[in-house]
């Protein structure tokens, strides 16, 4: 009886065990080269606890809805319309190209790759500003559910598979590359040099099942909301901040974004611009080293395809 006792116990305990290491959240980076972190790289899927997958500014380098990468989505997050976030072109199969000369031979216009990808794993579009019914039109012509384009303005938030969005402002532009518009209209405003307005270009929030709390800046400069806001509202603890300069914060401006305004637990490099590593290690000199030396908590380094792992509190636990 005692051994059966002692048995009964150990399993017990072990089934205990299980939550606490599945509770966490996983981030794998999609960038144009196995383990590196490349100049287009802004793909991120993140995990849920659930299993809820979310797929983070596909832009150019996701191989199209038939990236093996992508496995299961639920949510494609899109912040603007640039083609580098939205995807207006793709390269042909993961590792296509070089780091620093990335192949996008594949066209996704008028559609996007972010439409693509949504259209054939029947994945929800959540957007804010007037992004919403662009997408729903899109969504529909390439023959899929225009009511999975899902508007999450400012302020408000939505809850799918688990999983609260809301969108944080992001001070940058958002113009609609007429290439994405067709026809006469589209050719008439490319002549006059003038882009579609589908409003303001946005950040998100995500809080998981596990607790966590996530902040993916997009392309922005520096904002009081990122304290107000980002901090003082949502009380992010993993902040994805965009690096890249001259489009978004540079690594000094972001890195005084996490410092003393969003002040998360820990933050992961994104958008960099630039050759990142090699190797999979940070070159000297680079704007990823200007930025992790600069900021006062844990950088992680979005290689392509290592799977990163954050608990509760934002703290990385595994992969990174």
């Amino acid at each position: 009886m005692k051994i059966a006792s002692l048995l009964g116990a150990l399993a017990a305990g072990a089934l205990l065990a299980q939550p606490a290491f599945a509770a966490n959240v996983k981030v794998t980076p999609l960038g144009g080269q196995e383990g590196e972190l490349c100049p287009l790289d802004r793909a991120m899927i993140f995990e849920d606890p659930n299993g809820t997958r979310i797929l983070y500014d596909p832009g150019r380098t996701v191989a199209g809805a038939d990236d093996p990468r992508l496995g299961k989505i639920d949510v494609v997050l899109v912040t603007h319309m640039h083609g580098d976030h939205v995807g207006n072109a793709h390269n042909k199969a993961p590792n296509s190209g070089t780091c620093d000369k990335p192949d996008g031979s594949v066209s996704a216009l008028p559609n996007t790759n972010a439409v693509n990808i949504a259209v054939a794993k029947n994945a929800k579009i959540v957007t804010g500003s007037e992004m919403p019914p662009f997408f729903a039109n899109k969504l529909k012509a390439a023959g899929g559910d225009p009511k999975n384009s899902i508007l999450a303005r400012f302020g408000a938030s939505v809850k799918i598979g688990g999983v609260t969005i809301a969108t944080v402002q992001a001070i940058h532009s958002n113009g609609l590359d007429p290439d994405f518009i067709g026809g006469e209209l589209g050719k008439n405003m490319k002549d006059a040099g003038i882009a579609g307005y589908v409003g303001e270009a946005t950040g998100y929030i995500l809080k998981f099942s596990n607790g966590l709390v996530a902040y993916l800046s997009g392309d922005t400069g520096i904002t009081a909301e990122q304290e107000k806001v980002v901090r003082g509202h949502y009380a992010a603890k993993l902040a994805v901040m965009n690096i890249g300069d001259t489009y978004s914060t540079g690594p000094t401006e972001a890195a005084y974004v996490i410092n003393d305004l969003v002040k998360p637990a820990s933050v992961i490099a994104s958008h960099v611009n630039e050759v990142a590593t090699k190797g999979g290690k940070v070159l000297p000199g680079s704007k990823t080293e200007t930025f992790i030396k600069a900021v006062k908590v844990p950088v992680h380094v979005p290689l392509s395809g290592k799977t990163m792992e954050f608990d509760s509190g934002g703290k990385c636990v595994a992969g990174c």
